[in-house]
């Protein structure tokens, strides 16, 4: 299977589904809505930024694109799925729901997925460069015997 696809409909499911629990809680909770969408928000990131470092570290060919493709079938996806769990877990969402859905919705959740992936693949590749150097030999890494002297 693709990568951009496993990485984007996964990313969809847990958008919809963040989505949906946060509109929920809103609306049982709603003076107490601002740390849970805190929260849920650093999920989000947490798990884009992660899995970017992941992918990075074991070296997934073309990680750069695989993201962004993805990041762009979660933003749909996400938003779709997302009208539909409102309207069957929360309230009555429909099809007029859909429309913001798809345009501004999709954008963030596009960029909520990018964005913290970029970042994980940047850091994925900071942790890869800092443990093919560690397995170098201690006088490789100070330059070792092909160092010249200083000059007087």
């Amino acid at each position: 299977m693709r990568t951009w696809l496993v990485r984007g409909a996964t990313m969809a499911v847990v958008h919809a589904a963040a989505e949906t629990l946060r509109t929920d809680f809103g609306v049982g909770h709603p003076t107490s809505r601002t740390l849970f969408e805190a929260i849920t928000l650093g999920v989000l990131v947490g798990v884009a930024a992660v899995w970017g470092a992941v992918d990075r570290w074991r070296e997934v060919e073309d990680a750069g694109r695989a993201w962004l493709i993805a990041s762009l079938v979660a933003g749909w996806g996400g938003a779709v799925l997302g009208v539909i769990g409102k309207s069957v877990f929360v309230d009555q969402s429909g099809v007029a729901d859909l429309g913001s859905a798809l345009t501004g919705g999709a954008a963030f959740t596009a960029l909520l997925v990018l964005i913290p992936a970029a970042i994980g693949l940047g850091a994925g590749n900071w942790i890869r460069s800092t443990r093919v150097s560690g397995d170098e030999p201690e006088d490789a890494q100070r330059g070792g015997p092909t160092r010249s002297a200083p000059r007087a």
